[in-house]
């Protein structure tokens, strides 16, 4: 019988979801404490913990921050709709893998090398991660189960986390639009009386000026920008 996948604190190295026989869902299923539901039931919790916990936080990652086509620019629209749809759901963001250690600003974003420390600063009960990759979307969520209370839950677009407290697998954003109504559904049930309102500005972000940025203010992602040899940009923001 596969353990329960529960909100820590949990201890110093918790033991893998996966060594506690917690499978990963077939298509068409998610996860809720380590048990294979139907993805229903997956996205009313997952609704249930946004709406009832202190501080709901989504973690965008570099999967949709960076925008490199335009499905992760339509996970993105999508992703600020379900946000709107949270009352009090900020957004703290996962842009870029490189270690900060020592010196991280837990307020601006979350680094997957201490995410616990953004969780525990900010008191997040529970969070969204979405567009992570998988292998640091693994590591940060063992991380936060093993020192914080935090209800996690992993919108995956690939097979899903074990050790989320609930995962949602095969992300599109039909599929992410289709949780916002039901977390729509949910929120009326609890009665919750809430009008869409975007998310605050992270004021520790520093202001950019646009239209003075160039390729080159891009480092090793430029070639994300450049068109390749023989592509044809016909579409352009």
């Amino acid at each position: 019988m596969p353990a329960e996948i529960v909100p820590g604190p949990s201890g110093y190295i918790p033991t893998p979801a996966v060594f506690e026989e917690v499978e990963l869902s077939p298509p068409g299923y998610g996860l809720y404490l380590g048990q294979i539901v139907d993805e229903l039931t997956a996205m009313r919790e997952a609704a249930r913990a946004m709406l009832t916990r202190r501080n709901p936080t989504i973690f965008p990652g570099p999967k949709i921050l960076w925008g490199w086509n335009a499905h992760a620019m339509e996970e993105a629209k999508a992703i600020l709709e379900l946000s709107a749809e949270i009352p009090n759901c900020r957004i703290i963001p996962m842009p870029d893998y490189r270690p900060k250690y020592p010196k991280i600003d837990p307020e601006a974003e979350i680094n997957p090398n201490h995410p616990n420390l953004t969780i525990l600063h900010n008191k997040i009960e529970a969070c969204i991660f979405v567009g992570v990759h998988c292998h640091y979307a693994n590591l940060s969520l063992r991380m936060i189960r093993a020192g914080t209370n935090c209800f996690t839950i992993a919108l995956c677009g690939e097979l899903g986390h074990e050790d989320a407290m609930v995962s949602i697998r095969d992300l599109t954003p039909e599929k992410i639009r289709r949780f916002k109504e039901v977390l729509i559904e949910v929120r009326e049930e609890l009665g919750i009386h809430h009008s869409p309102t975007p998310p605050p500005e992270n004021p520790s972000l520093p202001q950019e000026d646009f239209q003075t940025l160039s390729v080159l203010d891009y480092g090793e992602y430029s070639y994300l920008l450049l068109p390749r040899k023989d592509e044809q940009v016909t579409d352009t923001e």
